[in-house]
C-alpha cells in the first residue's frame, strides 16, 4: 500500500475515504466467495485454470450460469480445456465435485451441514476482520499525514485536532459497514433452506 498523502485535510481526508471505500467494496468481492448453499457465479471467481501454461480466471474461458438455485453449468467455449477446468475446480477448495458430460460442466450445490456452516462463519469472520484491520491500517496512515501537515506548520492545532476527529468518523463509518455486511452475510449461511 501507498502512504496517503496530501497537501490539505481536505486532500487526505478524500484519499482516506476513497480507500476505505474500496476496502468495504472488495469485502463484497471476498464474501462472494464464501459459499452459502445456494448456487451464485461468484463462488467460481477464485478458480483459474491452466490454459496453455498461463493461469486464466474461469470466466474468461467459459459461459457460467446458474439454472436452478442449486446448479452451476460451464460450458467451455474450447471444449478441449474442459478436463482442465474440470481438475482446477477439483483442485479448489470449493468442496464440489463436477460432473461432466462431455460439453458442459455441472456442479450441484449440496446442502451445507451444521458443522460445514460453523467452519464457513469463522471463515467468514477472518474475512472480515481482515478488512476492519486495513481500514484501520487506512486510518493510521491518514493520522500520520495529518500530523505531518501540522508538524510542517501547514495546519493549525486546531486542524489538526478537527481532521483527526473526521478521519476516526470515517473509520467508525465504514467499520459499521463491514460489520453489517458481515452479518447479513453469517445470517446467509446460518440460514437452513
Amino acid at each position: 500500500m501507498t502512504q496517503i498523502h496530501g497537501e490539505t485535510v481536505e486532500e487526505i481526508k478524500k484519499e482516506t475515504v476513497r480507500r476505505m471505500t474500496r476496502s468495504v467494496n472488495d469485502l463484497g468481492r471476498a464474501m462472494a466467495s464464501i459459499r452459502t448453499g445456494r448456487a451464485s457465479i461468484a463462488l467460481l471467481d477464485s478458480i483459474a485454470v491452466d490454459y496453455y501454461g498461463t493461469l486464466t480466471p474461469l470466466s474468461q474461458m467459459a459461459s457460467l450460469a446458474t439454472p436452478t438455485s442449486t446448479t452451476l453449468t460451464i460450458q467451455p467455449w474450447d471444449i478441449s480445456q474442459i478436463g482442465m477446468i474440470e481438475r482446477a475446480i477439483r483442485m479448489s477448495d470449493l468442496g464440489i465435485n463436477p460432473a461432466n458430460d462431455g460439453k458442459i460442466i455441472r456442479l450441484v450445490i449440496p446442502p451445507l451441514t451444521k458443522e460445514r456452516r460453523r467452519i464457513l462463519v469463522r471463515q467468514l469472520h477472518k474475512v472480515v476482520e481482515q478488512h476492519r484491520v486495513a481500514v484501520r491500517n487506512i486510518r493510521r496512515e491518514a493520522n500520520e499525514a495529518v500530523k505531518r501537515l501540522e508538524k510542517a506548520k501547514a495546519i493549525s492545532e486546531d486542524d489538526r485536532r478537527t481532521g483527526l476527529a473526521e478521519i476516526q468518523r470515517l473509520t467508525n463509518d465504514s467499520v459499521k459497514d463491514i460489520n453489517k455486511a458481515g452479518l447479513v452475510k453469517e445470517k446467509e449461511i446460518l440460514e437452513i433452506r
